[in-house]
């Protein structure tokens, strides 16, 4: 009994620790023994997820090895790669024993290095299934040669790869559960020679040793502040500054992840699977590994709050007051109000402006009103001015009241640059006070991120999770310099970012706009340009150089006028960045902040640019031009070897030469925009179009049925020309369901395209996470060798002849910028993209487009100034509150929402019944309501009371749609819900008598209250054909004022319910129609509030489309679908 009771507990506490690595098999295995000689220990190979190895505290190195190779490591790789622990970096001697090395439970080791002769995927990595032919280089030859070779087995070779893996780790399975048996039958057994009879009776650990070991369990940079070298092999050199001090410039360039799997037959690393008395049934769980994306407590930390460790010290410690002098009591306006000192009135709160309608006007006019002269031609008629009382005539004098009155921003400054005696205008700002601007708004002084932190799942600090950049290792690194210089500095994280956008359709005009922010302010508030936490510092001159002749001349001559605008710009930030600069927040505190340049963000050209690198080649690290398609790492760049070789590379000049803290190759962070909707989705898409035709897509796509959240491509996607990211979006939430069971061309295999299409858009959903841990990050991994694993089926089709392009590559950066600073979301070229429409386009409209640059930065400043007084006025209508210690929660709205009036008062039975097809309707309702009032009836005693029970009532109230409000995925408190929408209504005549079909969408439904957040388990598809309520009066007989029962009610037509598990390869959940035994629709009435979500349906096409299928009626023809997950992020949480 104390055993149990002792394991029960340590269960209990196991749950707590959430380790990214660690599966229920491992768990068990933990808490099958129990002595307390043996533990376990984790090892991180060259790929795939740790692999668990009971140890006693003789084991040495070499017996580690030996028991990796029992766990399915090739034992050429067991024996050739260096072990090292994962903290101390430091590599092991094989004759070192865990009591030498201080380890215990659950230390972490880690194999660094390469295969000798060979590649550390072992000798089958490259070696053809179907034919046997070896010796391929990589997985491009092989795919070549699968493509060229007339012998029908290469081709299924490689489609079967992963099904042999999967009986590999079945075979594994089998040998592990008898010597589990073996062992439990030797439980009273002495421990004391089981290392000497190999790993075969090392599978028991004491409940005890559960405890959190001497090794941290983290990841590559769980104590990145103290990490020795990162080079792959044991000795290493490190680099130094040319520039700056060696301990101002931060070499450190964050390691790639681990080495993909290349192959189909080793796409993923499986971990060795319960015991079968735990529970499940053993097939079962090897398939449940293979599952990507989050499933199960994999997204557990998502849903709850983090425990914060502070970086702790004076980091972002407020600046301490001269002795006797006492800080005055200032409130979060203080500053603004001196700068309206003339103006400023207790009894007129919109001061300047005479009253409220005239500040409202003047603020419309500004930022949503019309140009200059339409406006003034507005006051210009007769009686307007004097019906609103306006003390301004027209935009002149408004104008005048903006640039006197109101406090100043930091303003725009033109500057000359010379290039081959040409001239070119550069409008810059002084990017310090923008700096003050941002970090002292009263916006979000709450908000104001001063330190780093490190986010854990929990208290045991096993897992951590990065979320905004203060979260992420850039920023604890720094600190640690700063501090070691000078105690109590606050880092201010400059992130630059630039983009050219074009300003007309035709003459070609276009400007080249720098915006800034600054990590301080949290990742949620910088997205949202409403706010304007991101600010336009300048207009780079656009130009060809056409006067230059030479092309190669000429790169490089755009290339130095570049970095000469950005050096200009960034020039004030170098002395503060090493000092230090006392700055104000939004609440009055003084700190001294030191702005260093952190990211840069921005296109592919855009950073080939600022990396001064070759068009093709990676930014961040140097790689074969022939390999970057392939799952190879970059190699760390020299920046002492490039910073002394600028005499002869196009950049003579750049402009992070000289700026502090600064290595320009580990400052790009991932980019969604571009990456992945404009890259990587974007070739999938034509690849797509290529290998099935482009008439066979569009059709899928013309038949798909209407969503909400989904929009329909009436006429296909093949004619859809400049594809914005968005459209590239709205294409890939339902890419994979059109081609799901379509045949290739020629009768080849559609399996590995299909499994190539889910596993990069796992990708894509997965880097947009809000938070991420070493468990999604890993998956990231995961989806992106899956991805190479079976890209090579366009090279098979003809489609592709590599895939040497930088933006795939791109995709092996993620794991890292994630690490360094924090979540894809929030550096994301989207954001950007945004404001050239308030702070480029727009301004460029308003002016007469004749030198216009003058006029628009005026535009712009005017713009800030009005959006900084609608912050005063709304302070000042509030009473002058202080401003709040905490963020302040966003209010939730309700889940549902449905109109307050119905859209038909009253309605007949048979009116329902035949104009929404709601067949059966007062019978079905008879049944929801004996149901309700009598749950205790079996099925016959319902039948009967049915049959002879009378509804008092002839008609009902109906509604044609209802809202859901769907709270964030995550649960983020600070995050607002997503609008979602159910349509119910039937066909009708719109205003030019055309017929509009009816529209009845599907729901997920909780059936039986029994559902979760997350997860399809408890919930059932049906696609609703009613929505509606019964009158007050019929309600209160019924249901005799039962507070219990429900107010709105919903009928709806089953569809069959959920699989234990989704359908191989594309991963999606099938559903049927239910039919009951006369092959009728089942139908049923739920209570409203059952209704989770909208469920979006993607009909099973089956080889060819069915002709008589249209977008209107294929819910109604077809009668099997795939539920679709990637309607949005929200359904790709919970539909999993």
């Amino acid at each position: 009994m104390k055993r149990i009771v002792k394991a029960l507990f340590t269960a209990r506490r196991y749950s707590r620790h959430h380790f990214s690595n660690i599966r229920l098999d491992r768990r068990r295995r933990l808490l099958a023994g129990d002595s307390e000689s043996v533990y376990t220990i984790f090892v991180q190979p060259l790929s795939g997820r740790s692999i668990p190895i009971v140890v006693s505290a003789r084991t040495t190195i070499a017996d580690v090895r030996r028991l990796l190779v029992t766990k399915g490591v090739q034992s050429s790789l067991a024996s050739s790669v260096c072990i090292c622990g994962m903290k101390t970096r430091k590599v092991l001697s094989d004759d070192q024993s865990m009591r030498d090395l201080g380890a215990g439970p659950l230390s972490h080791f880690l194999m660094i290095g390469s295969l000798r002769g060979g590649t550390p995927f072992g000798n089958r990595a490259f070696t053809c299934m179907g034919c046997g032919t070896s010796g391929f280089e990589n997985a491009t030859s092989l795919s070549r040669h699968v493509a060229r070779s007339a012998d029908p087995r290469c081709a299924a070779g490689i489609a079967s790869a992963a099904d042999l893996a999967r009986e590999e780790v079945l075979a594994r399975l089998s040998q592990q559960q008898a010597n589990v048996r073996h062992a439990d039958h030797g439980e009273g057994s002495s421990h004391h020679n089981s290392l000497n009879t190999g790993a075969d009776n090392l599978d028991a650990v004491p409940a005890e040793d559960l405890n959190d070991g001497e090794m941290e369990p983290d990841d590559d940079l769980a104590h990145g502040a103290n990490l020795g070298v990162r080079s792959p092999c044991p000795s290493s050199r490190s680099s130094s500054s040319s520039s700056s001090s060696e301990e101002e410039r931060d070499y450190d360039v964050p390691p790639s992840s681990p080495l993909l799997i290349p192959s189909g037959r080793h796409s993923r690393s499986i971990s060795p699977v319960a015991h079968p008395e735990a529970g499940g049934d053993d097939d079962m769980l090897v398939d449940q590994e293979e599952l990507p994306g989050l499933r199960g407590p994999d997204e557990d930390f998502l849903f709850q709050e983090p425990h914060v460790v502070r970086f702790g010290g004076q980091a972002g410690a407020i600046a301490h007051q001269p002795a006797g002098v006492d800080r005055p009591n200032e409130g979060p306006f203080a500053l603004y109000e001196a700068g309206l000192a003339n103006t400023i009135s207790e009894e007129n709160v919109f001061a300047p402006f005479a009253s409220e309608r005239e500040w409202r006007i003047a603020q419309w006019a500004k930022k949503r009103g019309p140009s200059a002269s339409s406006f003034n031609e507005f006051l210009a008629i007769g009686g307007v001015l004097d019906a609103l009382q306006l003390t301004f005539k027209n935009t002149k004098e408004l104008n005048k009241v903006v640039d006197k009155s109101l406090p100043t921003r930091p303003m725009f400054a033109r500057r000359v640059l010379e290039v081959d005696g040409e001239t070119y205008d550069l409008w810059l700002r002084d990017i310090m006070q923008c700096i003050e601007v941002l970090f002292g708004s009263p916006d979000w002084a709450a908000d104001i991120l001063v330190a780093p932190e490190r986010h854990y799942t929990d208290e045991t600090e096993a897992t951590r999770i990065y979320g905004d950049m203060n979260t992420g290792e850039w920023w604890w690194r720094l600190q640690h310099k700063i501090e070691d210089k000078e105690r109590g500095g606050t880092i201010v994280p400059l992130i630059i970012s630039s983009d050219k956008t074009q300003l007309t359709l035709f003459r070609n005009r276009s400007c080249y706009p720098l915006y800034l922010t600054i990590g301080n302010i949290p990742k949620a508030i910088r997205r949202k340009s409403s706010r304007q936490a991101q600010l336009l510092i300048g207009y780079l001159p656009v130009t060809r150089l056409s006067h230059i002749k030479n092309e190669e001349t000429r790169r490089r001559a755009i290339s130095n006028l570049f970095h000469a605008c950005l050096k200009q710009a960034l020039a004030p930030t170098r002395k503060p960045a090493r000092r230090g600069v006392k700055m104000s927040s939004g609440d009055g505190s003084t700190r001294r902040c030191h702005p260093v340049f952190a990211a840069y963000i921005g296109d592919y050209p855009e950073i080939v640019c600022v990396a001064g690198v070759k068009n093709g080649q990676c930014p961040a690290g140097e790689v074969d031009s022939n390999s970057m398609g392939e799952a190879v790492p970059c190699t760390q760049r020299d920046l002492n070897a490039i910073l002394r070789a600028l005499s002869i590379k196009p950049i003579t000049d750049p402009f992070w030469k000289d700026l502090p803290y600064v290595n320009i190759y580990a400052s790009f962070p991932p980019d969604i925009l571009h990456q992945l909707y404009q890259g990587m989705v974007k070739h999938i898409i034509e690849w797509i179009k290529s290998a099935y035709g482009a008439r066979v897509i569009d059709a899928r796509f013309q038949c798909l049925p209407p969503n909400h959240n989904l929009r329909h491509f009436s006429k296909g996607i093949s004619h859809l020309s400049r594809v914005s990211g968005t459209e590239h979006q709205d294409i890939c939430r339902v890419l994979l369901g059109t081609i799901v069971d379509l045949r290739l061309p020629g009768g080849q295999n559609p399996v590995r395209l299909v499994r190539a299409v889910r596993a990069l858009l796992d990708f894509v959903y997965l880097a947009q996470l809000p938070a991420h841990t070493s468990t999604t990050l890993s998956q990231l991994d995961d989806s992106l060798a899956r991805f190479h694993a079976n890209k090579g089926v366009f090279v098979e089709l003809g489609i592709r002849e590599h895939f040497n392009f930088p933006k795939l590559h791109s995709l092996r950066h993620y794991v890292s910028g994630i690490k360094m600073f924090g979540t894809a979301d929030g550096t994301n070229t989207a954001q950007s993209e945004h404001l050239h429409i308030s702070l480029a386009k727009d301004p460029w409209r308003k002016s007469n487009r004749k030198d216009e640059y003058p006029q628009m930065t005026t535009s712009v400043v005017r713009l800030e100034q009005i959006h900084a007084h609608a912050l005063y006025v709304d302070w000042r209508l509030a009473g002058r509150p202080d401003l709040p210690t905490t963020p302040a929660a966003i209010p939730h709205k309700l889940h549902q929402h449905v109109a307050r009036y119905p859209t038909h008062k009253s309605l007949s039975f048979a009116a329902v019944e035949s104009r929404y097809g709601a067949d059966n309707f007062p019978s079905v309702l008879k049944e929801f309501i004996a149901h309700f009032k009598h749950p205790h009836l079996s099925g016959r005693e319902l039948a009967n009371f049915v049959s002879v029970y009378d509804l008092p009532f002839r008609s009902v109230s109906v509604w044609h749609k209802v809202k859901f409000w769907n709270q964030d995925p995550f649960k983020r408190r600070d995050a607002p819900e997503t609008l979602d929408v159910i349509h119910a209504r039937p066909a009708y005549r719109d205003t030019q008598g055309r017929v509009v079909a009816g529209r009845f969408d599907t729901a997920l439904v909780n059936e039986k209250g029994e559902g979760g957040f997350a997860g399809v388990s408890g919930y059932r598809v049906g696609q609703v054909r009613v929505i509606f309520s019964l009158s007050k009066k019929a309600r209160a007989i019924v249901f005799k004022n039962d507070p219990d029962a429900p107010s709105h009610f919903v009928y709806l037509e089953w569809f069959s319910r959920f699989k234990p598990r989704p359908e191989a390869n594309h991963l999606f959940y099938t559903v049927k129609r239910s039919l009951d035994v006369d092959l009728q629709r089942i139908a049923a009435i739920v209570p409203l509030k059952s209704l989770h979500r909208s469920a979006y349906l993607i009909p099973k096409f089956g080889p060819a489309k069915p002709p008589e299928w249209t977008s209107t009626n294929v819910l109604e023809l077809c009668n099997t679908f795939f539920v679709n997950s990637f309607t949005d992020r929200h359904s790709y949480i919970t539909v999993v």
